[in-house]
């Protein structure tokens, strides 16, 4: 199993979840947050923002679906300019429903 987390502009991520659930892939978690990328944030003006807004989206999948998933994510997120986001994906050893205590996606 894979986590794979997902750094993208604010308003692009209820695009993202959508392409996620039409392709197959339904169950994510989604935050708002705030960081900055290699520009360092961003000049408008004379005014300079450290961080900027972003949605972070996790999901956990099997490790067959990793590239879908990713490549779903890049189509629906990119915009071509500076800020589009990241990707991380990361081993996950197990998981757990705390409902049920199954153990497994």
């Amino acid at each position: 199993m894979k986590m794979i987390r997902a750094i993208v502009r604010p308003e692009k991520a209820e695009n993202v979840a959508e392409s996620l659930a039409a392709a197959g892939f339904p169950a994510l978690t989604k935050m708002e947050v705030y960081g900055r990328g290699k520009q360092r944030g961003i000049t408008i003006d004379e005014i300079h923002y450290e961080e900027l807004p972003k949605t972070m989206i996790m999901m956990v999948v099997e490790d067959s679906d990793v590239k879908g998933v990713t490549d779903c994510i890049q189509t629906s997120a990119r915009t071509g300019h500076f800020g589009d986001g990241k990707i991380f994906v990361t081993d996950v050893e197990e998981t757990y429903t705390i409902r049920t205590g199954e153990k497994g996606l």
